[in-house]
């Protein structure tokens, strides 16, 4: 049974929502964005609530039961109040500038990085503490973190002196040197 498949979703003030068959369209003051059910699985809309029921109790549309309802919630929170990821960039010379939508990094090596952002996807950059900041914004949470995923990937973060790009609030859990783990007896 699912549990996840079985949550009422409730429609915030200010969204639409237009079912039809299996591809639902969802109209909110972020944009427009549709999600289209799995087969086997439908919505049913109740005043300001949507119910996702699965037709029949097969493996695959159970499985596809919480995963169906997850997208089409994803997608009216996606249109009500938007997703965004903040990534910082620690090290020393390390920068990030926008070139049109386009984002360009300096992350240390001896060329930069240029990364576009995926349809529907907005960065934009800042300077805090004199480090760059770097914020992904959209409506589609998947696209959302795909860039946010290929910005990171340019130069993760080192173990041993925490240089590179990491989500805001990552832990990254420093490891000591070979000189300080213990040297000669």
């Amino acid at each position: 049974m699912s549990r996840i498949g079985n949550k009422i979703i409730e429609i915030p003030e200010g969204v639409t929502v237009t079912i039809n068959g299996s591809v639902i369209t969802c109209k909110g003051p972020k944009g427009e964005a549709t999600c289209t059910l799995n087969h086997g699985i439908s919505a049913h809309m109740e005043d300001k609530n949507i119910r996702v029921v699965r037709e029949n109790d097969t493996k695959q549309v159970k499985q596809n039961h919480g995963t169906s309802r997850a997208n089409l919630h994803n997608t009216i929170v996606g249109v009500s109040q938007g997703y965004s990821k903040i990534l910082q960039m620690e090290g020393i010379g390390y920068k990030a500038t926008m070139q049109g939508e386009d984002v360009v990094l300096n992350a240390g090596y001896s060329h930069q990085v240029t990364i576009k952002p995926n349809t529907g996807v907005k960065i934009s950059v800042a300077m805090v503490n004199n480090k760059p900041e770097i914020t992904v914004s959209g409506i589609d949470k998947q696209a959302v973190g795909q860039t946010a995923a290929r910005i990171r990937e340019v130069r993760p973060p080192e173990p041993y002196l925490g240089k590179g790009i990491r989500y805001k609030g990552e832990h990254i859990t420093l490891k000591e040197g070979k000189r300080a783990a213990g040297g000669k007896k």
